[in-house]
């Protein structure tokens, strides 16, 4: 379905008398920020300018519902914005995203913070313009739920903040079903994009002068699956390694179970595809990952870590929750078992939050917030006492990188990712910016790595 918003050039001409900012507030995931990026095309293409965050005249909060703080979060900031309603000054809110599929927080909403004005689910963005249109000029309110509907959009507006890298969605929703995730609940079943409609968005980012490009979706390496005729997320890879101008594919993220050797072979044997896969591990304990239903063992996941690991210079990185409902310590033990196993270059760690509406959410647990938070400590030093070791061992190599710009810590410095997903900073010019290098790394420093162009 082509995105078609004909409120635009209405909206624009109201604009051009009064020169209206926008603001948009994102939480959550890379989802959820590309999807933002796409709200800030649809707003430009209506006449708004980026405004900041004190002053903007549309703000819009796009929202998450993976853990509770975003939840404060958000309500702490529609608490602060009140303040400027009551002064009557021009000023809408509209909250969009995962948050808002969920009937309780609907419910909040409309009861508590009645001066929102729009109010819009994650398949809404096609009617976005037409709300906020009739919410500014005919002064009309509409918050409304509405249900996840299988229908893509194409060719929806999108503004990039980067000048070189760009996401790019290829699958939408989640068939999985987690116990511990809302995530299909609010986003719904799996629907991937044509292959055309991707490659053709890849290479129009190519002919922009983008380097690098992310492969986004809740589960990437289902892509596909929804197809008539077989065409699979390896065989996408394969074609967008043919695209001139992208030197760099990332993506994130995969499933454990859906792994195959296909896909191993293909990283193995690109050129492009970056020497850095997330696995998403959650728990290295069996009985606690069949708790969380994500249909894989330990012992499975140790073999196809270790697989991944013979690619030559790959980096790992995963997600761990620990204080799953009633973890005990022999089960949280077998989750650093894991960690001493692989090796991970990066570990988002988290406590467990209990989301409404999810089967963990109904589970008792007896596992205490000072045992969890001191589960988290202990993963947290294990790590970093990896971490060393493995930066070590790229000090004297030279590695591919796209020079992103000025590091934000030293503006006589430049700074970079190598495909192993790892920051590097070093010497280099305005020149350089935009362009792919070589870089010797020269010493190592926990978080980053200290290189030298290879000129």
């Amino acid at each position: 379905m082509k995105f078609v918003n004909s409120y635009k050039d209405k909206m624009r001409k109201y604009n051009e008398e009064h020169n209206l900012t926008y603001y948009i507030d994102t939480m959550g995931c890379q989802m959820n920020e590309n999807d933002s990026l796409k709200y800030a095309g649809i707003l430009e293409g209506m006449g708004f300018k980026k405004g900041n965050e004190d002053t903007a005249n549309v703000y819009v909060f796009n929202t998450c519902c993976v853990r509770e703080n975003a939840e404060n979060t958000l309500f702490g900031r529609l608490g602060m914005l009140k303040r400027r309603k009551i002064n009557n000054e021009e000023i809408y809110i509209a909250i969009v995203g995962c948050m808002t599929q969920q009937e309780h927080i609907l419910e909040k909403i409309k009861k508590s913070y009645r001066f929102v004005d729009i109010v819009l689910g994650t398949s809404c963005m096609s009617i976005f313009p037409e709300k906020l249109y009739d919410t500014i000029v005919n002064d009309k309110k509409k918050i409304e739920y509405i249900d996840v509907s299988n229908n893509l959009e194409e060719d929806v507006p999108i503004v990039y903040e980067d000048k070189y890298k760009a996401s790019v969605s290829i699958i939408y929703g989640c068939n999985n079903f987690c116990t511990y995730c809302i995530v299909p609940y609010v986003r719904g079943r799996e629907r991937s994009r044509k292959p055309e409609d991707i490659i053709n968005d890849v290479k129009r980012l190519a002919k922009e002068g983008y380097k690098e490009i992310m492969l986004l979706g809740q589960n990437v390496n289902s892509y596909g699956n929804d197809f008539e005729e077989k065409y699979t997320f390896p065989m996408l890879l394969k074609d967008l390694e043919k695209v001139e101008g992208i030197e760099i594919i990332r993506f994130m993220s995969p499933h454990p179970k859906d792994f195959k050797d296909d896909l191993i072979e293909v990283i193995k044997n690109s050129k492009k595809v970056a020497r850095q896969i997330h696995l998403p591990l959650q728990s290295g304990n069996t009985e606690i990952l069949k708790k969380m239903n994500r249909r894989y063992t330990k012992e499975e996941y140790i073999d196809l870590a270790l697989k991944l690991k013979e690619i030559p210079d790959i980096s790992l990185s995963t997600d761990i929750i620990v204080g799953f409902p009633n973890e005990t310590e022999e089960q949280f033990l077998d989750t650093l078992d894991v960690v001493r196993k692989v090796e991970f270059d990066q570990i988002y760690m988290f406590i467990y939050s209990k989301r409404t509406g999810t089967i963990a959410a109904k589970m008792e647990d007896e596992v205490t917030y000072d045992e969890k938070v001191d589960r988290l400590e202990r993963l947290k030093k294990l790590y970093e006492e990896t971490l060393p070791k493995l930066n070590a061992k790229m000090i004297g190599k030279e590695y591919k990188l796209l020079v992103e710009g000025k590091s934000k810590n030293n503006n006589k410095l430049y700074t970079g990712r190598t495909s192993q997903n790892k920051v590097v900073v070093f010497e280099a010019t305005n020149n350089d910016v935009g362009k792919v290098v070589n870089v010797k790394i020269d010493s190592e420093h926990l978080w980053y790595l200290k290189g030298s162009i290879v000129r």
